[in-house]
């Protein structure tokens, strides 16, 4: 019994130890990304002078190029690229919109979808059909539907809490509504923009089309003419509905995942990977999405080695091309690391703006995420209490058939949506301070996975 005791105390004391080096080390972590941080600045230059990059554009060449440089800068052990072949679509000239009730015409703002097809140079009108839900437009049935533009009109869900959850709730109708629109016989279809705000600011996005169905020309239309139309429609059944966009798809072109790491000092052969997505759309400078999640990755590298932490296993920062409109640059880093042989214990990834930070989602057994509850004592203190199971990240998605735990960074989330994919997700609407406490939650997290493994 006394022997029992004498162990179960040792243990304890040793755990006690080891949460003390923890919080020393996790708090100069803190400090260093407050005091000396480079992520707002270097956040800046992407938004300012590289500015919109779309897979396939230069403005994403430009990208690959300076995140490049910054890391090379830094000092990182390596610093490669990646080669990925990735869709290259255009949107063109500025896209027309009005509604039309009799002789008066009302302009509304729209912008294509992101994979759309143009409408031809005299755009489309014809009567409009507003619906809530696939199984409401099925019901509507061909004669109902065939020759008109179906409008996609239900909004996220305000009630929603998580406002991830309500736009996972809307957001079919932007991903398929063309097709469902074109299997009854529509000419096109107009989708609410994915928004609780009310503004005319288009939410823009990627869709896709379905095999064997007709290419119908697809945009968002803004939140505030949504209501208009939809109210328009109300008065007067008969109205129509003029768009004109000039948008096409072009040859894939070639473009690069950007990788920085720091190679472990007794594991070099286990990979931690922590990362964001270098594309934006076409029309934001993408700061929230995703600017802030590259930069806070090159910065959980910076702060490594700014504080001489040696790490264990090795530290990758990963720049991934193409999340916006096709995911090939996870699917390459992912393939490629399979291809090499390589073990990748844990995967970081930060893609929900540069808000406040709020925890962690993790993917992975219960028995590995049994494995983090231990930490939580000591990053609670920086506020991340929302440690538990949820989602890792579309572009670390695909290494978790490799087995590798993902972590997804949770900031704040009710204002992502006032900004994502629109032409006001500028530098100015985040936070220095926010932006660098996520960089430091992030290198945190990795320094307990790279002392600690899983």
């Amino acid at each position: 019994m006394k022997k029992t005791i004498t162990l179960l105390f040792t243990v304890l004391v040793g755990y006690a130890q080891a949460q003390n080096a923890d919080s020393v080390a996790i708090r100069k972590i803190y400090n260093e990304a407050l005091a000396h941080g480079k992520s707002y600045e270097w956040l800046r230059y992407l938004t300012k002078q590289v500015g919109p990059r779309l897979s396939g554009s230069a403005g994403a060449q430009k990208a690959v190029d300076w995140t490049k440089q910054v890391m090379e800068k830094e000092g990182f052990d390596r610093v490669f690229l990646q080669d990925v072949m990735v869709p290259y679509w255009v949107r063109g000239a500025k896209e027309e919109a009005y509604i039309r009730m009799g002789k008066q015409k009302t302009t509304v703002p729209i912008a294509a979808l992101g994979g759309s097809v143009a409408t031809g140079p005299k755009g489309v009108e014809a009567g409009v059909v507003e619906v809530k839900s696939f199984s409401e437009l099925r019901e509507l049935g061909v004669d109902k539907v065939k020759g008109k533009i179906v409008f996609f009109n239900r909004p996220m869900d305000p009630t929603k809490i998580n406002t991830f959850e309500a736009y996972g709730g809307a957001v079919d109708q932007r991903a398929n509504g063309a097709t469902e629109a074109a299997k009854l016989g529509a000419v096109g279809a107009i989708v609410r923009s994915m928004t609780n705000i009310h503004d005319d600011n288009p939410h823009v996005g990627g869709m896709r089309y379905g095999t064997g169905v007709p290419l119908i020309p697809t945009a968002a239309i803004s939140t505030n003419g949504a209501d208009l139309l939809s109210k328009s429609l109300a008065e007067n059944p008969g109205l129509t509905f003029y768009f004109k966009q000039n948008c096409e798809s072009l040859p894939d072109a070639k473009s690069y995942n950007v990788v920085g790491e720091i190679k472990g000092s007794e594991k070099p052969d286990e990979i931690i990977v922590v990362g964001g997505h270098l594309d934006s759309w076409d029309l934001a400078e993408g700061a929230h999405d995703d600017g802030a999640g590259c930069v806070q990755s090159i910065e959980v590298l910076r702060i490594m080695k700014a504080l001489g932490i040696k790490p264990k296993r090795t530290i990758r920062a990963v720049m991934f091309m193409n999340e916006e409109n096709g995911l090939r640059g996870g699917v390459q880093y992912a393939d490629l690391a399979k291809k090499n042989n390589e073990k990748h214990i844990a995967a970081v990834e930060s893609d929900n703006g540069g808000f406040t930070p709020r925890g962690f989602g993790i993917v992975g057994t219960p028995d590995q995420r049994a494995k983090v509850m231990p930490w939580k004592p000591v990053l609670a203190p920086y506020g991340l209490l929302e440690i538990g199971a949820g989602g890792g990240g579309a572009d670390i998605g695909p290494l978790a058939q490799s087995g590798t735990v993902l972590f997804g960074f949770k900031p704040d989330s009710q204002r992502y949506f006032d900004y994502h994919h629109t032409t006001i997700d500028k530098f100015e609407t985040v936070s220095q301070r926010e932006l660098e406490l996520g960089a430091a939650s992030m290198a945190a997290l990795v320094y307990l996975l790279d002392q600690h493994g899983l």
